[in-house]
């Protein structure tokens, strides 16, 4: 079997169609696995989402598509997010509410907890060094935990000791999974924050028990450009180009 990861689409069309090609030359997938945060930011939430549909897949919720229904506030949304949030929640009709309303914060499918912050705080906590990842473990039902949110590609791995280390999970690099936990984000597709603006995900196999992770280059200007017309941020516009 094999498993397509995803995380942080964030209404980026053209980033996830870009993804879903380059998935498809690599050998396809079984099952689709995202990390949440389907929504928000980006100009073509409705359209991610009917894509995102058309494929066997499993989904959890993010915050920015909680918000987007009105299931949390953006009290702790910078401007220029939470403006585009609100923007996001005039777009949606009542086919997505209900598909977003209906995502889960936590679900666990094989040897893994998918979750889009963290196991202990699914929907907001950001796993972003070891020692946060340590502080999961014991909240960890399965082996394995897939998380998204930072919008970095990152590998939180445990040795027989207990001790855990980071690096981060960088294009083509393959992770050989072991007897031991692991937390693995495979980056973000609609907007990477890494310094490097290409569309980010991974590739489960399970007959050689691999993740790999995968870059691709996408149209980021036809993004723009979409995000222009709307009135959505420039702050929001800007960073695309630049993986921030």
């Amino acid at each position: 079997m094999r498993y397509a990861i995803i995380a942080d689409i964030h209404s980026n069309l053209e980033a996830l169609e870009t993804v879903l090609d380059d998935i498809e030359k690599k050998g396809g997938f079984d099952e689709l696995w995202c990390l949440g945060d389907i929504v928000g930011y980006g100009p073509d939430p409705c359209e991610c989402i009917a894509l995102l549909s058309k494929y066997n897949h499993l989904s959890v919720a993010g915050n920015h598509d909680w918000a987007a229904i009105g299931k949390m506030d953006t009290d702790d949304f910078n401007p220029s997010a939470a403006a585009a949030c609100q923007w996001t929640t005039m777009q949606l009709g009542d086919t997505e509410k209900e598909y977003l309303n209906n995502l889960p914060q936590i679900l666990e499918k094989e040897d893994f907890t998918l979750v889009h912050g963290s196991p202990r705080e699914p929907i907001w906590e950001y796993l972003v060094s070891a020692s946060s990842a340590w502080q999961n473990l014991s909240v960890l039902r399965t082996k394995y935990c897939l998380t998204g949110h930072s919008h970095q590609a990152m590998v939180f791995e445990f040795d027989d000791m207990g001790y855990c280390t980071s690096h981060v999970f960088t294009d083509n690099a393959v992770l050989q999974l072991k007897s031991n936990s692991i937390f693995i984000n495979p980056g973000s597709v609609g907007q990477p924050r890494d310094l490097d603006p290409r569309a980010s995900y991974a590739i489960y196999d399970t007959e050689k028990q691999q993740v790999i992770n995968h870059r691709v280059t996408y149209d980021i200007h036809t993004t723009q450009e979409k995000m222009k017309a709307h009135g959505l941020p420039v702050r929001l516009i800007s960073r695309l180009s630049y993986g921030m």
